[in-house]
């Protein structure tokens, strides 16, 4: 598969997002679609005609029968094609996905963190898992107590420098975790309800204007909690011995391998000046303010 094509210069009819340390330009004609993303990104759009390109992005709806009987999009990179089509209403999920894909696909100068990622001013807290563990619906929930949105899911790192770079994302919450959400903060800022993508049913939380104002503003990791969300358990937060913090943090890395001894160093560097634990939760109220009071010591 060649290369994506990056450092291209945007077409005149091109929207251009900021997102973190890239810079996206996205075609589409579907209104709705494009409606979605600026109840997003609004505060991250660019206006300059000379933003230098990382990746460019395409949606559109492919030219076959089912154009007028189920409607379908398609997303292209650069003329490549990663997905098969998707429904017609699913284009911004398969936008977030495109993206991710992008940046999994081409930024190793990065190392790439399967966590969500906020900050307490210039500290980060870090919340790596597995899908299930409750990282996504735990970094939502610290974001609307007023934590900033680094990342979800896909947290970057600079190895040579150890900090994490801020990349606020639309925050996708699957199934359960919706209703969860609106339990814990009923006024919280979901977009579409998206009920029959590859995840299951998908809402996603907007980042704050605050967040996405501080995209330049990386921070350092300070903590390091591996969640378990189980249901009815007591919020219990224990110290957890620095080599399991490692290898857990090593296979929550998406380009541990490839980086080698780059990634090894980077990790190691990090588990050896955060405080490391386990955090099982059942209810988000109960467990943000725990974490608050960590962060708060």
């Amino acid at each position: 598969m060649p290369p994506v094509n990056v450092f291209d210069k945007p077409q005149p009819d091109s929207l251009i997002l900021r997102s973190g340390p890239f810079n996206v330009a996205v075609d589409a004609e579907d209104q709705r679609f494009l409606d979605t993303l600026s109840y997003f990104y609004r505060e991250a759009v660019s206006d300059t005609a000379s933003t230098l390109i990382d990746y460019r992005i395409r949606i559109r709806r492919p030219f076959s029968h089912r154009r007028w009987i189920r409607p379908q999009t398609l997303l292209e990179v650069d003329g490549i094609q990663p997905f098969e089509p998707h429904p017609l209403e699913n284009a911004f999920p398969m936008y977030e996905w495109g993206l991710n894909w992008c940046i999994a696909t081409s930024a190793h100068r990065y190392m790439m963190l399967h966590a969500g990622t906020v900050a307490f001013g210039d500290e980060a807290l870090i919340l790596p898992g597995t899908p299930g563990s409750g990282k996504s619906t735990l970094s939502a929930a610290l974001h609307l107590r007023g934590a900033r949105l680094l990342s979800d899911e896909f947290g970057l790192m600079r190895p040579e420098k150890g900090d994490l770079l801020a990349m606020p994302r639309g925050i996708p919450l699957k199934n359960a975790s919706i209703e969860a959400i609106l339990e814990f903060d009923p006024a919280a800022s979901l977009g579409p309800t998206y009920p029959k993508t590859r995840k299951g049913r998908v809402r996603h939380l907007r980042p704050d204007a605050s967040s996405l104002a501080q995209q330049d503003r990386p921070a350092r990791p300070r903590w390091l909690v591996f969640p378990k969300y189980q249901s009815d358990a007591q919020e219990e937060l224990r110290p957890l011995d620095k080599g399991e913090a490692f290898r857990h943090m090593a296979f929550n890395c998406f380009n541990y391998k490839l980086l080698g001894e780059v990634a090894f160093r980077a990790v190691a560097d990090m588990i050896g000046t955060v405080e490391c634990f386990t955090f099982t939760f059942s209810r988000l109220d109960r467990a943000t303010e725990r974490l608050t009071e960590l962060v708060r010591q």
